[in-house]
């Protein structure tokens, strides 16, 4: 994917301290010009239903910590869907932050501003969204896993078209879905990506994405304990991580 090539051609280098792969969610920890910072990622599921058949699903796993961030980063382009959760974390740990274009605001709110009385469709299932479908006009849900009113990710090329309002999860991006994705959005449509995979980096304003709804962490250490231990988000959440949004200047 370009936008990759691109959002990681913005990474400046570090040293990488911490890789720790949860259950749910995916650290690293990179000291960066000085600073010691933490990324986040969701931990795709192994690509092996079963872990005895000698595949490695992360290569290098126990000296990840030899690589340089650039290296690690580097990772969202495997074909290991774990190594890609790694990858990710790292490209989070690396960005340099702007805190002067983002508002502490969640994705839920942003979609229940944006899309009161209009027709939303959000690709991926998000705990917040029988919320969201009190204020819309219309609410499609498109899920690789479909559970009770969502579409099969499939109807995309259908509903996609017809949406004002696009909210997309970041997984997008680790699973190579984005560009199909994107493709189908109206030029008109409002374009949100969403979760606390997103990288915050303006690389995706270049690629019509408007608003990037995604995670900063501040507790390092309570966050790698609780990521460590298979907290959910909601769980991490408590620990020292802040919900910011970004928009498009």
């Amino acid at each position: 994917m370009a936008l990759l090539d691109d959002l990681l051609a913005t990474l400046p280098d570090g040293t990488v301290s911490e890789v720790r792969v949860g259950a749910f969610w995916t650290a690293v920890v990179a000291e960066v010009q000085g600073r010691r910072r933490c990324g986040l990622a969701s931990t795709l599921g192994s690509e092996n239903d079963h872990h005895h058949t000698g595949t490695d699903d992360v290569a290098d796993a126990g000296c990840l910590t030899g690589y340089t961030a650039h290296q690690l980063a580097a990772l969202v382009h495997s074909s290991s869907a774990l190594e890609v959760s790694i990858g990710m974390a790292a490209v989070n740990a690396l960005l340099t932050p702007h805190p002067e274009h983002c508002v502490e605001l969640n994705a839920e709110e942003v979609i229940l501003t944006e899309g009161a009385g209009r027709r939303v469709a959000v690709v991926g299932h998000f705990p917040f969204l029988p919320r969201c479908r009190v204020v819309a006009g219309t609410l499609w849900v498109l899920e690789k896993r479909p559970q009770g009113d969502d579409l099969p990710a499939e109807a995309a090329r259908e509903v996609l078209p017809q949406a004002d309002v696009v909210a997309m999860s970041a997984t997008t991006l680790m699973n190579r879905t984005f560009d199909e994705l994107i493709a189908l959005c109206r030029p008109d449509a409002l374009v949100l990506m969403l979760g606390p995979s997103t990288p915050l980096s303006p690389v995706l304003f270049d690629y019509g994405v408007h608003i990037l709804s995604g995670s900063l962490v501040e507790d390092i250490d309570a966050v790698l304990r609780a990521v460590s231990e298979g907290a959910n988000f909601r769980q991490v959440r408590r620990y020292g991580v802040r919900l910011v949004t970004m928009r498009k200047l």
